[in-house]
């Protein structure tokens, strides 16, 4: 299993996934080929590529321009199609914008494709959070289909349409719902992809990380190189191709335990209890987590990172390299975690 000599394109290959796969494809001997609009609010970050930016080619334009991505597309083995707008709360706040980043941009992908390129493999990233409130734990790719946000109802779409052009274009695509991925590179400035990045912040703060609530929800976690993993296993294997797989952990927590793990490894810091805001409790899906039992057994994957192993190293890289993600800064006051 090789990407020696491949022709890759990653889009949202600036972000905080879309760069670790990048630089472990590099790593492989692959061509890589990055598209990334560097939308303040999607997480693009140029720090994230800074040791293997001589040796990627980076194409800064938005994936909703069908011209450019349909250049991109003809020349390419592989697409690992991350780039999405990620905010469940921000989904809500504009629902048409998250349709075209996350619907339209993608059937539009898709089909270029089609036009272009058959022969090309794709990896499609979702979200856990498409199941909504769970029926039962763990949870398994059998479980109804129930989003309780708008950009979950997108991305289950998106979902179909990658199925359908593989099954019925020989279009290979495989999907991975994605759990809470967290480790270098995540945005920090807020919470529009993992609060674990907000609680970075106020660590390194020295402010009080908020718990909604009496923190007892129950959640999983996956550190970025076992994502990576199972991103280049997915691409890999052709045996993946119309599946899709939950990604997620054996090692569940709490959302109280989290926030004092983080605090001891951190060595310093402090929880303050807050009212859940209406507007967040109504698409908070309660306690999560993911079986993976289908992804373990197609390609023999498996997180490898524990979660205190994965804080450790992400708390490090916040202490060395903090000030390089604020540079577009919100509120640091106003987040969710989810």
């Amino acid at each position: 299993m090789s990407y020696d000599e491949s022709k890759i394109l990653i889009t949202g290959g600036l972000g905080f996934i879309g760069s670790n796969l990048a630089r472990r494809l590099v790593g492989e001997g692959a061509k890589v080929t990055i598209v990334d609009n560097i939308d303040e609010c999607h997480g693009g970050n140029y720090f994230n590529i800074r040791d293997i930016d001589p040796v990627v080619s980076v194409h800064i334009a938005d994936i909703r321009d069908a011209n450019i991505m349909a250049d991109l597309i003809k020349n390419n083995d592989y697409l690992f199609n991350l780039a999405g707008q990620t905010s469940h709360l921000g989904s809500m706040e504009n629902p048409s914008k998250d349709l075209e980043i996350n619907v339209s941009a993608q059937l539009s992908i898709l089909e270029l494709c089609r036009q272009y390129n058959r022969d090309i493999k794709i990896v499609f990233t979702s979200t856990r959070q498409i199941y909504g409130k769970p029926n039962y734990l763990p949870v398994d790719e059998a479980h109804p289909i129930n989003p309780t946000d708008i950009n979950s109802v997108h991305k289950a779409a998106s979902e179909c349409y990658h199925i359908l052009y593989n099954n019925n274009y020989g279009i290979r695509a495989t999907v991975l719902r994605l759990t809470n991925t967290y480790g270098q590179g995540m945005r920090i400035q807020d919470d529009r992809q993992c609060f674990i990045g907000m609680w970075v912040r106020l660590l390194m703060e020295g402010r009080a990380l908020q718990i909604y609530d009496d923190g007892t929800q129950l959640r999983d976690f996956n550190f970025v190189d076992d994502c990576v993993d199972a991103l280049y296993l997915a691409g890999a294997n052709d045996d993946a191709n119309g599946k899709i797989y939950n990604l997620g952990s054996h090692e569940k927590i709490s959302i109280k335990d989290l926030a004092d793990m983080m605090i001891k490894i951190n060595g310093r810091g402090a929880c303050e209890w807050v009212s859940y805001p209406e507007k967040r409790k109504k698409i908070d899906i309660g306690d999560y987590y993911g079986n993976i039992s289908l992804i373990m057994n197609d390609l023999n994957w498996f997180p490898k990172v524990g979660l205190q192993e994965g804080l450790t190293q992400t708390l490090d890289y916040y202490c060395k390299y903090y000030m390089n993600y604020l540079a577009s800064s919100d509120d640091p006051k106003s987040f969710q975690w989810k």
